[in-house]
């Protein structure tokens, strides 16, 4: 049997390994704010700032402080032990309202190339800003979004070819 263990990268410089027992050692309360953590006598207040779930990524803020972690279980590091890429970048034909929300900026126009994870525009949402990032890539053939207008659920926002 396989142990679980969790490679962290935080900021692109440090590297850590975390296992399920040793998130469960640690006294985690949450609260409206965030969390408080107590770890070995030390206190920290930790506030999720942005989960991205398919790219691993945690923005965190710990003690005021942010960092952006990596996180890789035991299928990424096979895989980049065997030198290969689990990456799997996907043409796309539109881009999708996630929530109902306000278009307080747009990004890309007509004809711009995009790739995987760039910006496309900020939909304002329940008092957040969310950045809308590209699923995939390809090229913008329309922008349906208009800034300052209020979209729904699933509603198309841009289309490409």
């Amino acid at each position: 049997m396989v142990k679980e263990k969790y490679k962290l990268r935080v900021n692109e410089k440090f590297d850590f390994e975390l296992t399920p027992s040793d998130a469960a050692a640690l006294d985690i309360v949450g609260s409206n704010e965030g969390f408080h953590v107590l770890d070995n006598g030390k206190s920290y207040h930790a506030e999720v700032i942005s989960l991205e779930k398919e790219e691993k990524k945690v923005l965190l803020k710990l003690n005021g402080q942010q960092f952006m972690i990596n996180v890789a279980d035991n299928y990424d590091q096979l895989v980049e032990k065997m030198g290969l890429s689990i990456a799997v970048i996907h043409k796309i034909s539109e881009i999708k309202a996630p929530m109902p929300g306000l278009v307080l900026s747009i990004a890309v126009k007509p004809g711009q190339e995009i790739v995987h994870g760039d910006p496309l525009l900020i939909l304002e949402a329940m008092k957040m800003e969310n950045i809308i990032k590209s699923p995939g890539e390809g090229v913008v053939k329309t922008v349906h979004a208009i800034k300052g207008k209020a979209v729904e659920k699933g509603e198309t926002l841009i289309e490409l070819e």
